[in-house]
């Protein structure tokens, strides 16, 4: 039996874009790698597998390939995001849930998305799922910016400052995500933690980022879950498989 949260009035939903509102590994994932791969052999000079490599090692240890590009190749960050997130053919390739526009409509409390995603390519993918109007504001990895440095999720400073801009208390907040760096982070502060698991499988095999294992037990399929209070990991306080289930919190 599960227990609704006492969620407050003033409560603000915090969603990534990226397998949480749509499925990234079938529609994005593979020609962002290539364009960033290729990016970066034009650009630094670096054979493919370096290339490759290198973004992988960027993205585990900032959160964002982008950042360490930024700050050890001294990359411009709108010239890097434009070029690899033009995507022709991107909304040919897009799909959700059927219910996922109801669900967003009848949720209380405002709602943004959240993102290290450019701007361009977010409201791309919102406008193409017709969901753009369901939000309040899309918060893209350009407004992610303090002290004239990027600081994309998983940055706690970042939280705070996202908070305070929406005059709310970190407390005020849900964050519905995939990734769980980013929630374990922003459980520290206080925020709620909803951990999307509708594209898990296509995207994860064995361990998530961060070590921690995708739900799967020695290989056998992962069982569908519901909304439950504070399951394992600890700072993730419901696991999800459709948007429909956050009504019930």
């Amino acid at each position: 039996m599960t227990t609704a949260w006492r969620l407050p009035i003033r409560r603000v939903w915090l969603f990534d874009l990226d397998n949480t509102l749509h499925d990234a590994s079938h529609a994005a994932f593979g020609p962002t790698r290539a364009a960033m791969n290729a990016y970066m052999v034009s650009e630094l000079g670096l054979e493919p597998a370096d290339a490759a490599r290198l973004r992988d090692h960027y993205w585990s240890r900032y959160g964002a390939t982008l950042l360490g590009l930024v700050r050890h190749h001294g990359v411009q960050a709108a010239h890097f995001l434009e070029l690899t997130h033009r995507h022709p053919g991107l909304e040919e390739r897009l799909r959700t849930s059927a219910h996922d526009r109801a669900a967003l409509k009848r949720l209380r409390g405002r709602k943004f998305v959240l993102t290290n995603a450019p701007r361009a390519y977010t409201l791309r993918v919102l406008n193409a799922l017709r969901m753009a109007d369901l939000f309040d504001g899309v918060i893209s990895i350009e407004d992610m910016a303090m002290f004239g440095q990027l600081r994309p999720k998983p940055d706690a400073r970042m939280f705070r400052c996202i908070a305070a801009r929406l005059k709310v208390r970190a407390s005020d907040c849900v964050l519905v995500e995939d990734t769980l760096a980013n929630q374990k982070c922003a459980r520290g502060l206080g925020m709620r933690t909803v951990w999307m698991q509708r594209y898990l499988d296509a995207r994860y095999r064995g361990q998530l980022r961060g070590g921690a294992t995708s739900g799967s037990n020695n290989g056998t399929r992962r069982r569908e879950v519901g909304v439950h209070p504070c399951p394992s990991p600890r700072y993730v306080c419901a696991k999800i498989r459709s948007l429909q289930q956050l009504l019930t919190l």
